[in-house]
């Protein structure tokens, strides 16, 4: 690290120097600067640059422009996040390398989603639309000093807008398009008592038809029918208290997914059972399935002033219902011989509490400390079908109980004007009761016996960062920061055998050293950031197919995560500007034996490109009367995927490229803009999911090429 901390130094001085005698050098008036980004990645606002950590923010600007609406919009445009589902309301998320697949009720996502610094924490509740937000932010590495729940790889931050106490403010938009898109949105922030309470209101309706035709059955999958909306209170009732309450919910229809036979395994007899069928806009799956979710939530916060900190109450409770039915082998009678069908039950509740101190804005010192509790209840089923003429029925139960508990605290301690030591600490205990039966079935297809098996355990961990940063000025920082996350154990969802459901999986933890740099030249106009990194990951949890078709969870060993990212922003000139991002990210098992005489130490992680690339230049253009008009672009690649830590055999994603862009109209009061917009524009074509099974690699694909009309007014 000594040597990397070097060579960064010295590059950024020369870059300094550089940039700084072009801006010497020149006579004409510097361009327009850039929109500062404020961020609570900390737990409290700062400018995005004064950050010492990694963060890829995306103001609410962006989000509406570029018509960021979901999760996999944010992975596609930010180095070291990647995103992907089966089924697409059950979102998989891996950061700098670390995600998990396990959706089963006793286990926990290893990079997170926060809405409101409400912790998300099932795969099918990453459910909200990005209108009406403030920001978006993208923390990278291990959390937990700061943020309630823990986790390893990282956490997506979603802030959504607050009411507004001194005045009346609205907005909506509509947008048509191909497939039969229809949407709406719109929101309304209403002062209730002058300077002392609000409501905000807002909404969202999508939909659009299915992306791919059914041969089979005559219908189309993969369409969507969404609706979220969101209520804000707000109130100050003393200039030292404040009051926030939040009620909001999605409801999701849809059919699909669209699956695929991709590829056939020539050296297992059972590929004869199969017809490749990799044609992007049909299938011919026996049902067409549908995927139905219903999650709502409360959140409450009180602020609370005190002459030497902020208390601060945080509470939330969030409900799920969620049910999807697939035809996993994309085909019918006429064309397998074999056909895989299943689906998931689910029903939960989760809680959360957290009371924090945290200093005062303005505060030589800036600390925070806290206690946080975390609880939920999970019934989930299971159900996998096999019909080879006479459907045989699996089905799997389960119900989890979870209780964690956790102390944190974090400070930042100046010493002098330039250097700050910073410091965290935290405790987390987690408490898991977990019941699974495989006796509902017709037939038991993975030769596990009947059993029903009640088990529990309790895992702690102490997690901490540590670290330094170095403010040469307040356009230039250095700093180094090392941390160490923990993600419990848990048990298996679908268990070959009763002593396999009784044993279940030990935590993991990640200890990442990062070295970065933030920079500011030409008065603003140009942002230059980089970070170095160097993840040591042990234990992983895995997830791999046995022999007998059970799908387990396993602690790999130990991996070597190593990093470089960069991010760039200019505006070269008036109404020009470029953002550029990339990242290398080299994922690899120090030691993994899957099974005795299986190695795959020196393998590349799963679901993890060595290069990423987001290039978005943009051009706003001004007209007469203050009318203007903007012309943007998205370029994006990824580099070779694995989707198997086998690293051998179909399942992987050659390199892909992705265009998106829009030109926007704005009138000259601001009022309303029109734009046009397209993603995927040259109907780039990869593969989302794809897992083998019965000797065939059966998988899904990405959206196809998508356009449309968005009028939108503001108040």
């Amino acid at each position: 690290m000594g040597k990397v901390s070097r060579r960064l130094l010295a590059r950024w001085l020369a870059a300094t120097a550089m940039v700084s005698t072009g801006a010497a050098a020149q006579d004409a008036p510097q361009p327009t600067q850039l929109e500062e980004i404020i961020v609570s990645a900390q737990r409290r606002s700062e400018r995005l640059q004064d950050v010492p950590v990694t963060v890829t923010a995306f103001s609410a600007e962006e989000i509406e422009l570029a018509r960021l609406r979901q999760i996999d919009d944010i992975a596609t445009r930010t180095p070291g996040l990647n995103f992907d589902a089966f089924p697409a309301s059950q979102p998989r998320i891996t950061i700098r390398g670390i995600g998990s697949s396990d959706r089963g009720a006793a286990g926990d996502p290893s990079s997170a989603v926060f809405l409101d610094e409400v912790y998300l924490g099932r795969p099918a509740a990453v459910a909200f639309d990005a209108f009406d937000v403030s920001r978006i932010e993208v923390l990278k590495g291990p959390q937990g000093t700061l943020y309630g729940r823990n986790v390893v790889g990282g956490a997506i931050n979603v802030v959504t807008n607050r009411p507004e106490l001194d005045g009346t403010d609205a907005a909506a938009e509509a947008t048509v398009g191909n497939y039969g898109r229809l949407e709406a949105a719109g929101f309304l922030n209403l002062p209730l008592v002058e300077g002392k309470w609000a409501a905000r209101a807002s909404g969202a309706w999508r939909t659009h038809d299915g992306y791919v035709r059914n041969s089979f059955t005559g219908g189309r999958v993969e369409d969507q029918d969404t609706r979220s909306g969101r209520l804000h209170l707000y109130g100050e009732p003393s200039e030292a208290f404040r009051v926030l309450l939040t009620l909001d919910g999605t409801r999701d229809r849809a059919d699909g997914p669209a699956q695929h036979v991709l590829d056939l395994d020539p050296t297992d007899p059972r590929s004869a059972l199969w017809t490749v069928d990799r044609g992007r806009k049909r299938t011919a799956g026996s049902t067409e399935g549908y995927q139905d979710r219903d999650t709502w939530g409360v959140r409450g916060q009180l602020d609370w002033d005190l002459p030497f900190a902020t208390l601060t109450y945080l509470g939330s409770y969030r409900d799920l219902d969620y049910h999807t039915a697939y035809d996993f082998d994309g085909g019918n009678p006429t064309t397998n011989r074999v056909g895989i069908s299943g689906g998931n039950d689910e029903a939960g509740d989760f809680s959360s509490h957290e009371l924090r101190l945290g200093s005062l804005p303005g505060s030589d010192v800036q600390w925070v400390a806290g206690l946080y509790n975390f609880n939920s209840n999970t019934d989930r089923l299971d159900t996998l079908v096999i019909d080879m003429g006479r459907p045989a029925t699996e089905v799997y139960t389960q119900a989890a109980e979870l209780t964690s508990y956790a102390a944190f605290g974090d400070v930042t301690l100046p010493l002098g004007e330039q250097f700050s030591l910073i410091g965290g600490l935290r405790y987390s205990r987690d408490e898991k009761d977990y019941r699974v039966s495989n006796t509902a079935g017709t037939a038991v297809l993975r030769g596990a016996g009947r059993f029903d098996v009640t088990t529990s355990d309790t895992y702690g961990a102490w997690t901490w960062r540590g670290g330094g940063q170095y403010r040469l000025d307040r356009d230039h920082q250095l700093y180094a920061m090392v941390s160490r996350g923990f993600k419990s154990g848990g048990f298996q969802d679908t268990p070959s055998s009763a002593a396999d459901a009784a044993d279940g999986f030990e935590p993991e933890f990640a200890t990442q050293y990062e070295v970065g740099q933030k920079s500011s030249f030409l008065d603003g106009s140009l942002v230059w950031n980089n970070t170095v990194y160097v993840m040591k990951y042990s234990d992983l949890q895995t997830r791999r197919t046995l022999p007998n078709l059970s799908v387990v969870t396993d602690n790999a060993g130990k991996a070597t995560i190593k990093g470089y990212e960069t991010y760039l922003s200019w505006r070269p000139f008036a109404g020009g500007r470029l953002t550029a991002s990339y990242g290398y990210t080299d994922a690899t098992f120090d030691e993994f034996e899957p099974e005795p005489g299986v190695d795959y130490s020196g393998n590349r992680i799963s679901r993890t490109p060595r290069h990423k690339v987001v290039l978005s230049p943009s051009y706003e253009a001004s007209l007469p009367d203050g009318h203007s008009l903007l012309f943007a672009a998205d370029y994006r690649y990824e580099s070779l995927i694995f989707d198997d830590n086998a690293n051998e055999g179909p399942e992987r994603r050659p390199p892909t490229h992705f265009v998106d862009a829009r030109i926007v109209f704005t009138d000259g009061s601001g009022r309303w803009t029109a734009s046009l917009w397209g993603k995927n524009l040259t109907n780039e074509v990869t593969r989302t999911f794809q897992a083998v099974f019965l000797g065939a690699n059966f998988g899904a694909y990405n959206p196809p090429r998508t356009f449309g009309a968005t009028l939108g007014w503001r108040l």
